[in-house]
């Protein structure tokens, strides 16, 4: 796997990011044909006039869609990529510190009150950063008790309290006009993303990269280990700190226009692996391209399969659950392989030794 050049593995990665996002655009109840796809788009770059309707269709409803899917997709597989390597544990998703939970609890008290948009999803940012802090502080206050375990264990215990005040909000919500729209946000959807939702989220997902890239080498030592990562020259509590708050804002911000889409920051890691290795700085962009093609995919598939739209927590719930059964069965099979191997080797070799005798 070392041996994996990683520039054809992103070059084509963006091809399938780029023929993802084409089809994507033409697939829908309103048909859009390939080339009234190219010519709106080259139309609106130049300055042209083209086909109102396919206009207010391509530009009003499914590229929004289209480029919050990329934030969200590539948001949640970085972070659950740098999770799992920071945390040195593969089964850490980007949920780990009650992120998900926190800005689900935000969202719900907006919708309870019925307040705009907008405000829904400032509140449920809002409220997965507090979270954070929250986290951070109850760890700071029992640092010396066991390190990233304690970490750990204080994001699982406010995510478990966040959860719990949203089944709360569900029992007293109008089972009528409130219920339904918190449950169904709650599931995972793109489709009240607006403009202007994007325009305040992308900035904020690529402010939270950029820590990312720049410290995609520390972040790599410390997955060795704390001891090591200190003998190489890298500031442990320094680099952790700035890469959980990094990987928390990015998450936070596109939980908040999205609603809690689970197994992405826990499946397309793995994906990754398996491509190029175990390496950070060529783990963590292509977790981005392979998040960002799964989840336009994924909100293609969720508006087009049924009359309804189906949430898309639901499919990737589906798609997650499926892949981790071939990834158990897959490691199974090699480790029967491994240790029965060697027991089938012997028993021809001896076969084929009576045989001689004979």
């Amino acid at each position: 796997m070392a041996s994996v050049r990683i520039a054809p593995v992103i070059i084509g990665l963006s091809l399938v990011l780029i023929l993802v996002v084409v089809a994507a655009a033409g697939i829908g109840p309103y048909a859009i044909p390939l080339q009234e796809v190219v010519s709106a788009m080259s139309a609106r770059i130049t300055g042209g006039v083209g086909d109102e309707r396919v206009a207010i269709v391509l530009f009003d409803v499914r590229l929004p869609r289209i480029v919050a899917g990329i934030c969200v997709g590539a948001a949640l597989s970085a972070a659950g990529a740098t999770y799992q390597n920071l945390f040195r544990n593969p089964l850490v998703s980007p949920d780990i510190l009650g992120v998900s939970a926190g800005a689900g609890l935000g969202a719900v008290i907006g919708i309870l009150f019925s307040l705009p948009v907008m405000m829904i999803q400032l509140l449920g940012f809002v409220t997965g950063s507090v979270t954070v802090i929250l986290v951070a502080g109850l760890a700071w206050s029992l640092r010396g008790q066991g390190g990233i375990l304690v970490l750990v264990l204080a994001g699982i215990v406010v995510g478990a309290i966040a959860s719990a005040a949203i089944a709360l909000i569900k029992i007293i919500a109008d089972p009528y006009a409130q219920l339904p729209v918190i449950t169904y946000w709650l599931l995972g959807s793109l489709a009240s993303v607006r403009p202007e939702d994007i325009s305040v989220v992308a900035p904020t997902v690529a402010i939270g990269l950029i820590p990312l890239f720049l410290f995609r080498w520390r972040i790599g030592v410390l997955s060795c280990g704390d001891d090591d990562a200190r003998v190489l020259g890298v500031n442990v509590r320094q680099t952790r700190q700035i890469v959980i708050a990094a990987a928390t804002l990015i998450t936070a911000s596109v939980v908040a226009i999205s609603g809690v889409i689970g197994w992405v920051g826990l499946m397309v890691p793995h994906i990754a692996r398996l491509l190029v290795g175990p390496r950070f700085d060529r783990l963590l962009p292509t977790s981005m391209l392979i998040g960002a093609s799964f989840m336009v995919a994924v909100d293609t598939l969720a508006r087009t399969m049924a009359r309804i739209e189906i949430p898309i927590g639901i499919l990737t719930a589906i798609v997650g659950g499926s892949l981790f059964v071939w990834l158990m069965t897959r490691r199974v099979a090699q480790a029967w392989r491994r240790t029965w191997a060697p027991v089938w080797r012997l028993r021809g070799s001896v076969s084929a030794m009576t045989a001689r005798n004979w």
